[in-house]
């Protein structure tokens, strides 16, 4: 897959016939996936290059810090997951206090026009662009036709009574529903990090644990939860605890621990993916040392049951 960087890249020669998604795209959940899929029909359709446009840093975050939202992708998660569901290339716009100053025909033409050439572009039912989002799929349309491209628009999607959207998966995740989370989002919702040297509490208790160090803006509550943790492309089976281990009463940050059920090799230094499953409870203070790792083997026999049915 290609990526492309506004305002530093030029336009490649093998771009031909352009379908893009435009979006931030934040989860690629069910909703976004539909706007792919019908952007890839497209591209096949007229011999064309699939394409999908997404924003670094997310906008919020340059037009109003305070009230931004913690996001459910990292960007190289975002470009990742953009290819594995098909695009061939993603244009990634840098943007700025100055773009966001932009009316919504300034943008059209200097990115969409002048520097992509665009043959269509699709969007979500919702989709808002340009100076104080004074931009509507309407006015896309309507500039799309000034200018010589076609603009399209795909319906709110709906999974079972909530219409799929990365707010709602934001706060289902935010609460610890995330089970409920990765229905949405059409796959578990995932921490992306690298191993790094802990307490070494879980093994003192017969349970060595992973320290995860997340760039990931959005950790799920304190609690413990079945998880997949995926090293080399394979996954496996695990439980995280996230907490400040209240029965030792050692830490003052939350840290992201994963025991495998299946693994014991050293994974210090490695990079790995946490995939969040089900929560099985809340954190809790335990009286004691024999009674936190009664839990504790309680949780993985718990774990062990849920991913037998999975078969993980």
């Amino acid at each position: 897959m290609h990526t492309l960087h506004f305002p530093d890249d030029e336009r490649p020669p093998w771009l031909v016939y352009p379908v893009l998604a435009l979006g931030n795209f934040d989860g690629l959940h069910r909703g976004h996936l539909r706007i792919i899929e019908r952007v890839r029909r497209g591209a096949v359709e007229r011999g064309g290059t699939a394409m999908a446009m997404t924003f670094d840093p997310h906008p919020p975050r340059v037009v109003r810090p305070d009230r931004a939202p913690p996001l459910l992708m990292t960007t190289a998660q975002r470009i990742e997951a953009l290819e594995r569901a098909g695009i061939g290339c993603v244009a990634v716009v840098r943007f700025t206090l100055e773009m966001s100053r932009w009316d919504p025909e300034t943008f059209v033409r200097t990115v969409l026009v002048d520097w992509l050439r665009v043959s269509e572009v699709w969007v979500g039912a919702n989709f808002l662009f340009g100076h104080e989002r004074s931009g509507n799929f309407s006015l896309l349309r309507a500039l799309g036709q000034r200018y010589g491209f076609r603009a399209d628009k795909i319906d709110p999607v709906r999974y079972k009574e909530f219409v799929v959207s990365s707010t709602r998966i934001r706060r289902l995740v935010a609460e610890g529903r995330i089970d409920e989370a990765g229905a949405l989002l059409g796959r578990v919702y995932s921490l992306d990090g690298i191993v790094v040297e802990g307490r070494r509490r879980g093994r003192e208790l017969g349970f060595p644990t992973a320290n995860l160090q997340t760039d990931n803006d959005l950790i799920p509550p304190r609690g413990v939860y079945a998880t997949t943790l995926t090293i080399d492309g394979i996954v496996h089976a695990a439980i995280t605890n996230i907490g400040v281990r209240p029965t030792f009463g050692d830490a003052t940050e939350a840290t992201v621990e994963t025991h495998l059920l299946d693994y014991t090799g050293d994974l210090y230094g490695r990079h790995v993916r946490l995939g969040f499953v089900q929560r099985l409870r809340d954190e809790r203070y335990f009286e004691d040392v024999d009674a936190l790792r009664a839990q504790i083997d309680a949780d993985v026999r718990r774990a062990g049951r849920l991913f037998a049915k999975m078969s993980v």
